[in-house]
C-alpha cells in the first residue's frame, strides 16, 4: 500500500495539537496531508528521545503505517528484540517469553518512532511545532477555540486536539479533573538507564518477586547501556511530585530493597540519576472518558483511552490520527460529523486494548509466590510449538478488531 498523495480536502482547518510524543506527531501528518493547517504545541523543550520500546501487530498497524508511508522505516529501525526470560534471584531461567508476544511484528523505541514522524512533518508549509511551551486556557466560541499558552500569544483555531498523555492538561480543561477519568489499577512503573553489565544484546532478563518485577533489557544492541524496569504492587495510589526525583528514588528504594537477583545493582543506578528527566515514574491506571469530544475539543491517544502500559497504546494511537483525519476529510471539516463518526468506528477499538492493559501489572508481578509460578508455567505450555500459532493469533486480536474505512 503506498501513501495516500497531499490534497487540499481541509486546507480550511487551522487545528492545535497539544502533545509531540507519538499521537500527535501521527495525527498531524494525517492532518496535513489532506491540507489542514496544523501547530503541535510540546511542553518539552524539544523532542524526547528515548522512553520504552513500543510494538506493532498484525494487518491494521501495517495498513496504517504504509498509508503513512513510514512502514520500511519503522522496520530499518527496529530493535530486532528477541527472546526474555523470567529468571530465578539465582539467575537460573526459568521461562522464556517470545518475541511475538513481547515485541509484536515490530518494535522500535518511542523516541525513534516520533523523531520519523517529526521529520516527516517539521519542514510542511502547513505545520509548525511549538516547543517549551503549552495550553493555558481554551474557550469555545461559535466559530472557533480562543487559546491561550503558558508562553506564546493567544491564537484561535478551528478544532483542538488533546494528545498530551494519560494526564493531558487539555482534558483537563475540557473534559474537566483527571480525577473523573483515571481508573487506578494498584500497581507503579518505572524505567531508567543502567550500564549493561550483563552483556545483553537485543534480548531482556526480568525477576519476579511476590507484588514486585525488576527487569533490565538492551533493545538497541548498544554494548554499554541497557534500560531497567521495575513494576511494584501499591494498595492506594501515593501522593508523588514527578519532578521530585529525589522523592520517586527514594520510594523506589524503599520498595525493592532486600530484592534478589540483579536489584542491587538496579539500585545503584537509579541512586546516580541526576535529573528527574532521567527516570519515568508513574503509576499503571487507564483513562475512560465518556465521550471523546466537547464542542470542537477532541482527543485522541493516551489522553482519550490511556493505560499507562500493556495496552497497545501506541498502535491506537496511530490508528485513531488515520480514522480521526479520515473522518474530517469525508466530512468536508465539519467537525460535529467527524468527531461523531471517529467514536462510533475507534470506541470499541480502544476498549479491547484497554482491556489487555489491566493485566499488565498482575503478569509482570503477581501477588503470590504461587501467582508467578502459574504465570511461568502458563507461558511455558503458551510458548511450546503446538501452540505457537495461537499463541500469536491471541496477542493480535485486540490490535487487530476493527475495519478500517478506504477514506476518500
Amino acid at each position: 500500500m503506498t501513501p495516500r498523495p497531499q490534497s487540499q480536502a481541509l486546507a480550511h482547518l487551522h487545528v492545535l495539537i497539544s502533545g509531540a510524543s507519538i499521537a500527535g506527531p501521527a495525527l498531524a501528518l494525517q492532518l496535513a496531508r489532506r491540507g489542514a493547517h496544523v501547530t503541535v504545541v510540546e511542553k518539552a523543550p524539544a523532542l524526547r528521545p528515548g522512553g520504552f520500546a513500543v510494538d506493532f501487530r498484525g494487518h491494521v498497524h501495517r495498513t496504517v503505517l504504509q498509508d503513512m508511508g513510514i512502514w520500511d522505516e519503522v522496520h530499518a529501525r527496529q530493535t530486532h528484540m528477541g527472546v526474555q526470560t523470567v529468571v530465578d534471584a539465582d539467575g537460573t531461567p526459568r521461562v522464556d517469553l517470545p518475541a511475538a508476544m513481547m515485541s509484536g511484528d515490530v518494535e522500535i523505541a518511542r523516541g525513534s518512532l516520533a523523531a520519523i514522524m517529526y521529520e516527516r512533518t517539521k519542514d510542511l508549509d502547513n505545520v509548525r511545532y511549538v516547543f517549551a511551551d503549552s495550553v493555558a486556557t481554551l474557550h469555545e466560541t461559535p466559530t472557533g477555540v480562543d487559546v491561550t499558552f503558558e508562553k506564546n500569544a493567544p491564537r484561535t483555531f478551528d478544532l483542538v486536539v488533546g494528545a498530551d498523555g494519560l494526564h493531558s492538561r487539555t482534558r483537563a480543561l475540557a473534559f474537566g479533573d483527571e480525577s473523573r477519568y483515571l481508573t487506578y489499577l494498584g500497581y507503579y512503573v518505572a524505567g531508567f538507564d543502567v550500564p549493561n553489565h550483563l552483556g545483553l544484546d537485543r534480548t531482556a532478563r526480568l525477576h519476579s518477586d511476590p507484588g514486585r518485577m525488576v527487569g533490565i533489557g538492551n533493545a538497541d544492541g548498544d554494548p554499554a547501556r541497557a534500560g531497567a524496569s521495575l513494576v511494584f504492587s501499591c494498595a492506594e495510589r501515593l501522593d508523588v511530585d514527578r519532578r521530585d526525583l529525589a522523592q520517586q528514588q527514594k520510594i523506589l528504594t524503599e520498595r525493592f530493597r532486600g530484592m534478589g537477583w540483579e536489584t542491587g545493582h538496579v539500585l545503584e543506578a537509579l541512586a546516580r540519576l541526576t535529573s528527574p528527566d532521567e527516570l519515568y515514574f508513574d503509576a499503571i491506571a487507564q483513562i475512560h472518558v465518556d465521550r471523546l469530544s466537547v464542542g470542537r475539543v477532541v482527543l485522541v491517544g493516551d489522553a482519550g483511552y490511556g493505560a499507562t502500559m500493556g495496552g497497545m497504546g501506541t498502535g491506537a494511537a496511530i490508528v485513531a490520527a488515520y480514522v480521526l483525519a479520515g473522518e474530517l476529510a469525508a466530512a468536508g471539516g465539519d467537525h460535529r460529523t467527524a468527531f461523531a463518526a471517529y467514536e462510533a468506528e475507534f470506541r470499541d477499538f480502544a476498549k479491547g486494548c484497554q482491556k489487555i492493559a489491566g493485566n499488565a501489572g498482575p503478569f509482570l508481578a503477581p501477588p503470590t509466590a504461587r501467582g508467578i509460578r502459574q504465570r511461568d508455567l502458563m507461558y511455558r505450555v503458551l510458548a511450546a510449538r503446538p501452540l505457537a500459532g495461537f499463541f500469536q493469533r491471541l496477542t493480535q486480536r485486540a490490535a487487530t478488531d476493527i475495519v478500517l474505512r478506504d477514506y476518500p
